[in-house]
Order: C-alpha cells, then structure tokens, then sequence
C-alpha cells in the first residue's frame, strides 16, 4: 500500500470521501473544482460564501458524478424560518435534488431546539442526507458529539491551535462522527514569513494539511484555495502521505511560535469579536478572514 493517505469514510456515514475537501470561499474556479475531483477530491463546502465559479465547477462535477462526490453547505441563520430557502436556494444553483451535508455553521454553545428541529424537517425531506456542526469553543463538542442529529463536526486544528487533541478527540471513542477540520494554515499565518520562527524550515501549505491530516481522528482537511497553484499544492499533501514523529515535532515546535506572535499581535482578539458577532445577530454570514493563504 502506498504511504499517501486513502479514501475513508466520513465518520460513520457512508458518505466516501478523499483526504482533501475543498472550499469555495477564496476564489478558486470551475477548472480547478473539475480537475480536483479528477484527482481524487471527494468532499466540496459550497460554504461561507458561495462563489458562481466554483458553483458552476461543482455543478459540473454533480452533473456527471452525483454519487461520487460529497456536497456540503452552511447555514449561519439564527431564524429558523430561513434555513430552508437558503437550503433550497443551493440546490436549485447546483442543480441537484439533495446536498449530502448541512453545516449548522458557527455555533459556541447548543443551537435553539428551533434550529435543530428546522434542519431536523429538511433531513425528513431528503432535501439534505447528514447534518454537521461547527464550532470554535471547543467544550461544546462534548454536547455535540452526543446530540444524535449530528453525525460529522467541523473544528478548528492546526499547528498553532492543537487543542483538539485533548478536548475532543478524545471523545470520539463515545461516539465516532465524522470529523472536517479547518483553519489548518491558520488562516495563513504558518505560511507568513512574518511570524514564523526564523531557527525552523518554512512549512509549506502541503505541510499544514498534512499535519492534520496525519491525526486518524480527522475524516477531512479542508482547504481553500485561491487558484490552481495553491490547488496542487494542497493535493500535494496526499501524495506527501503522513508526517513521521519528527515533522510532527517540528510543526508543533512552529505553530506554538506563530500562536505566541499572533497573539501579541491581537490577532486572537479580531476572531473573539468575530465570534461574538455571529452570535449577536440573526443571520450572520461573516466572510473569510483576508488572511494570505487559507486555511
């Protein structure tokens, strides 16, 4: 067997996906959507904001492969009352009867029941097959993980943030859901040359997904590329395969860098406020931070 990573299950789903999923929140095009599923990317968040172009590539790639690929969408709304048009807005874009995945997406403590019991009746429809959650306070977890109308979560887990590793892995002995982990370049800042350690070799974004991926507990990594340069790169990482104890070392030994540079820097802070933004507001759609890089 080859030392690159392999096709998996997404959880306990039977949802087949690639190690790689891509997300259409930084400017990557039809073209690069169509050659990422040609080479093995299975897993596509239609996300934070739906760009026409990379729709238009997964529409093509859903027109030919519906059942290879694995569609996923967020919902940020507060009033249950929306989900379903921006659900039914989706699909009617993309074409295609069902997504296989709904993001509730955002959420620091437990949604209102309205908001479970809204995605609950989409399910019920056959208008949407999984329902996911995300989340940056990772104690929530605990909870989410034992709620049964989720079956995949999607955290944060990088270098810089390896939190996950005591406070949720962990759990998933209790109940094993599937796992979409983002921000692994730290919304480029392990990139930046700006606050990385200059005693280490440079990562490159491949490095990023692959420290990740290299956790078995993370179904997916996503990424999000800009153009069909950063495209290969994060495809890069399959081929790479897993790290060994010694790069896992050595990213560690930069993520805690950048994380105590960022920090001094206030960077935490604007994802604080962030946070308390699309809490505040009932239909939040906050668009990626512009970060070089994604992540």
């Amino acid at each position: 067997m080859s030392d690159a990573f392999q096709p998996r299950l997404f959880g306990a789903t039977n949802l087949q996906v690639g190690p790689i999923g891509l997300g259409s929140s930084y400017g990557l095009g039809a073209a690069g959507v169509e050659r990422a599923f040609d080479q093995g990317v299975r897993f596509f968040l239609w996300g934070s904001r739906r760009r026409s172009d990379f729709g238009a590539g997964l529409r093509n790639v859903a027109a030919r492969h519906r059942d290879q690929s694995v569609i996923a969408i967020q919902t940020y709304t507060r009033a249950a009352s929306l989900m379903r048009f921006s659900v039914e807005r989706a699909l009617r874009t993309l074409r295609t009867d069902y997504v296989d995945v709904l993001g509730l997406a955002w959420w620091n403590g437990a949604p209102p029941p309205r908001i479970i019991e809204a995605a609950l009746r989409l399910r019920e429809t056959g208008k949407v097959r999984h329902l996911m959650i995300s989340s940056h306070h990772r104690p929530y977890f605990e909870q989410a993980t034992a709620e049964p109308a989720f079956d995949s979560i999607m955290l944060r887990y990088n270098a810089a943030h390896p939190g996950a590793e005591r406070e949720v892995f962990p759990i998933l002995a209790r109940r094993r859901v599937g796992v979409l982990a983002f921000t692994a370049t730290r919304w480029g800042t392990l990139l930046d040359p700006a606050y990385l350690p200059t005693s280490e070799p440079k990562p490159r974004a491949s490095d990023c997904y692959r420290f990740a991926l290299t956790n078995p507990h993370v179904d997916v990594c996503l990424a999000g590329p800009r153009d069909e340069t950063e495209l290969t790169e994060a495809l890069a990482a399959v081929a790479r395969g897993p790290m060994s104890e010694e790069e896992l070392a050595w990213m560690r030994r930069v993520g805690s860098v950048v994380r105590e540079r960022t920090r001094m820097q206030g960077r935490g802070v604007a994802m604080g406020l962030m946070d308390r933004a699309v809490q505040a507001f009932s239909c939040g759609s906050p668009p990626p931070p512009k970060m070089l890089g994604a992540g």
